[in-house]
């Protein structure tokens, strides 16, 4: 008897469910009474749908069986179906490129957030809050350099940058200052003087005899 290999035998689209489940739809497209098909593609459909027990509980699952029944058939088979038949050329298509993500990519130390909360703040009307908000920006502008850069940094780099990355549009309001350098890196304190607590052993009191 001559060995069949693998390489030599028909293409599996779906490989999860095997050589006869693929044999069974070949047979299934070939039939040419539309009721025996039809019974035939529900039978097919039981059958993947109890080799994979795990997905029962998904939903759209049987959907997602009849989607592949058809898959496997090479969009072939035509049968009645619960749902919409598949088409090729939309399970097929290429998804659309992402676009890539803004980033503050002419001061990077500073991270992509930055870059979002000066888009909002430009959407915002000027006030009070707008106002609050450049200041905050700018304060954690400074930590960021700061984290990046452990020595001082001049409050007018900051707001240059800032001027940079929002167009010139977002200025400090006349009088603000940033918080110094000290308090923006200033780590929480610890209670040094916390002692874990252990039970005292108990001891027996002496009886005299």
């Amino acid at each position: 008897m001559d060995l069949e290999y693998n390489s030599e035998r028909e293409h599996l689209i779906i490989p999860e469910y095997g050589r006869h489940i693929q044999k069974l739809v070949n047979h299934c497209v070939a039939i040419e009474d539309d009721i025996e098909r039809n019974k035939m593609a529900k039978a097919i459909v039981n059958v993947m749908g109890n080799l994979q027990p795990h997905l029962r509980d998904v939903p759209d699952f049987q959907h997602k069986l009849w989607d592949q029944l058809f898959i496997m058939s090479d969009y072939k088979l035509e049968t009645d179906t619960p749902y919409s038949k598949p088409e090729r050329e939309v399970l097929q298509a290429k998804p659309e490129k992402l676009s890539y993500p803004k980033s503050a990519s002419r001061y990077r130390f500073y991270g992509n957030n930055i870059q979002i909360m000066i888009d909002t703040a430009l959407s915002w009307d000027d006030g009070e809050m707008k106002d609050a908000l450049v200041y905050t920006i700018a304060n954690h502008m400074k930590k960021c350099y700061l984290n990046w850069n452990k020595d001082t940094v001049d409050d007018a780099v900051i707001i240059k940058h800032l001027n940079d990355l929002s167009d010139g549009k977002l200025v400090l309001k006349e009088g603000d200052e940033l918080s110094e350098s000290k308090n923006l890196l200033r780590k929480k304190p610890t209670n040094k003087n916390y002692q874990k607590s252990t039970p005292k052993q108990y001891k027996k009191p002496y009886k005299k005899r």
